[in-house]
């Protein structure tokens, strides 16, 4: 009753006039950055984060969140029609789907990719709803020992999941955590490696640091390569599933979206690791394996179900705990920071029409992807014929005008100038920018949380181990550590992440 109670709540929110339109803007949006190749979610939200200041809170999350799952709807339609993945997580739906289109398939390979898309989506949001509460009464009762332990086991995760070296990845976080602690000691009040320049004091604007190293360095790195024009777009010539269509499709659906639902929490690549698996489930369960890869149907349907549901619920950390378990997520958490909210377990009791007007607008954004995308494929496909080098521009001058119209100071473009070549040097040495910013925004916590138990335990370093949640969340720190160094557990990681890109 209490959970009708929430959801009641939560669609009087997401169903306000604002709040709907705000998400559909958000999956439009999210769609034609889903179906460009090189923009991607996190450096268009990473754009867009100044735009949010100017919303309200609510407003602010459910437009990102409708970016963020339109854009794996948006995918998945290039990746059909033209085998030219717009997000990496589609790379998986346009091994068979291609193939379905290239046999005149391709209406019916939309169809059930928007189908399982939604399916996925619906059952993603019902896992939130359920979870959720749970989740945040659980996380009430951590100290700062647990807290410190969960955000390290966080980082070893998304270091593990990084692509390319390991090595690199902990490069990378380290240094970003590094930047994290810019600013004014939070126990002494002293100011640390600020360099003697004042407009440091407060430390360095999430928005700059992430429009350089995802916005800017990411239209650097475009540069460096040939626009990619597809040479051809397969005809479309229904969009129905016949009845065995939809009989073959169901449970890779099914199991798609549970099998999502469960990697989608897991810091990292998520919903990409979600696609890949739930393609290599179908494949050992099929009778018929050599089907796959030749436009096999369940190709389709259980990694496009799988990406949408690890997509969603990738929010679980990050509502409940306020753990980003991906870039995105830690864009989302500096949305919220910008209006002044600390996310974590009591912004379900704080704010209940923020937590529970997201959740709702998922099935809504859901709702609003599948009557609008079948139907304007023709556009999101033209989109494809923008030439990049007009697109550049655009995104550069809104980005410096956000980046000051945030902070009003000159000197947040500066550091938006020095974040860009710096996420450009980082490519260049193959190091990703992702683990990056993981860093900058867990790294100021995890100083915090772990200053704050040797101050309840006089300075005892055992108290992350005597605390029997905290020792279970290093022994899984320890044990991802291990696992992934395993040989055999290495090279199946450099062969998923080769495949991937």
């Amino acid at each position: 009753m209490e959970l009708i109670d929430h959801l009641a709540l939560g669609f009087s929110t997401a169903l306000s006039l604002d709040n709907a339109l705000y998400c559909l803007l958000g999956a439009l949006i999210g769609t034609a950055i889903g179906v460009l190749p090189g923009i991607g979610p996190t450096a268009t939200v990473a754009v867009l984060l100044p735009v949010t200041y100017h919303l309200t809170p609510v407003a602010s999350l459910i437009m990102l969140a409708g970016i963020y799952y339109g854009s794996q709807y948006g995918g998945s339609t290039t990746a059909i029609l033209v085998n030219l993945p717009g997000e990496v997580s589609s790379s998986v739906t346009a091994i068979d789907g291609y193939q379905m289109a290239r046999k005149g398939d391709a209406g019916k390979a939309l169809a059930i990719a928007a189908i399982g898309s939604f399916v996925a989506g619906t059952f993603a949001t019902f896992v939130i709803a359920l979870v959720a509460v749970p989740l945040s009464r659980i996380a009430l009762q951590f100290g700062p020992a647990e807290y410190f332990s969960l955000i390290l086991t966080g980082l070893v995760t998304s270091t593990a999941l990084a692509h390319g070296s390991m090595l690199k990845a902990v490069a990378a976080i380290v240094a970003g955590m590094l930047f994290g602690l810019i600013g004014i000691d939070v126990d002494s009040g002293a100011f640390r490696y600020n360099m003697g320049l004042i407009e440091m004091s407060d430390g360095l604007s999430i928005v700059a640091v992430a429009l350089g190293i995802f916005g800017i360095s990411e239209i650097l790195r475009n540069l460096d390569d040939p626009e990619r024009a597809p040479s051809g777009m397969a005809k479309i010539t229904t969009l129905m599933p016949t009845r065995d269509d939809l009989r073959r499709s169901a449970m890779p659906i099914v199991r798609g979206s549970v099998l999502g639902s469960a990697l989608g929490t897991l810091p990292g690549a998520g919903s990409i690791l979600s696609a890949f698996a739930a393609y290599m489930v179908e494949k050992r369960l099929s009778r018929t394996p050599s089907r796959f890869g030749k436009g096999a149907i369940e190709g389709v349907a259980a990694p496009e179900a799988a990406n949408n549901a690890g997509a969603q619920t990738s929010f679980i950390p990050m509502l409940t705990l306020g753990l980003p378990t991906n870039p995105l997520m830690a864009l989302m958490i500096g949305a919220l920071m910008l209006h002044g909210i600390t996310p974590g377990p009591d912004v379900i009791d704080r704010r209940p029409e923020l937590f529970w007007g997201l959740i709702a607008s998922m099935w809504v954004g859901n709702a609003m992807l599948v009557v609008l995308n079948l139907p304007l494929v023709g556009v999101w496909v033209s989109l494809l014929r923008i030439p990049y080098r007009l697109l550049m521009p655009a995104i550069v001058a809104f980005s410096i005008i956000g980046v000051f119209t945030v902070g009003g100071s000159d000197f947040d473009v500066y550091v938006l100038a020095a974040l860009s070549l710096f996420g450009y040097l980082l490519s260049k040495l193959g190091c990703e920018p992702a683990p990056f910013l993981m860093g900058f925004v867990l790294g100021a916590p995890l100083e915090e949380h772990m200053r704050r138990a040797l101050v309840f335990s006089n300075g005892d370093p055992s108290i992350f181990v005597t605390q029997p949640i905290s020792a279970a969340f290093l022994v899984c720190a320890v044990l991802i550590l291990i696992a992934i160094l395993l040989p055999g557990v290495s090279r199946k990681r450099e062969e998923i992440f080769a495949e991937e890109s």
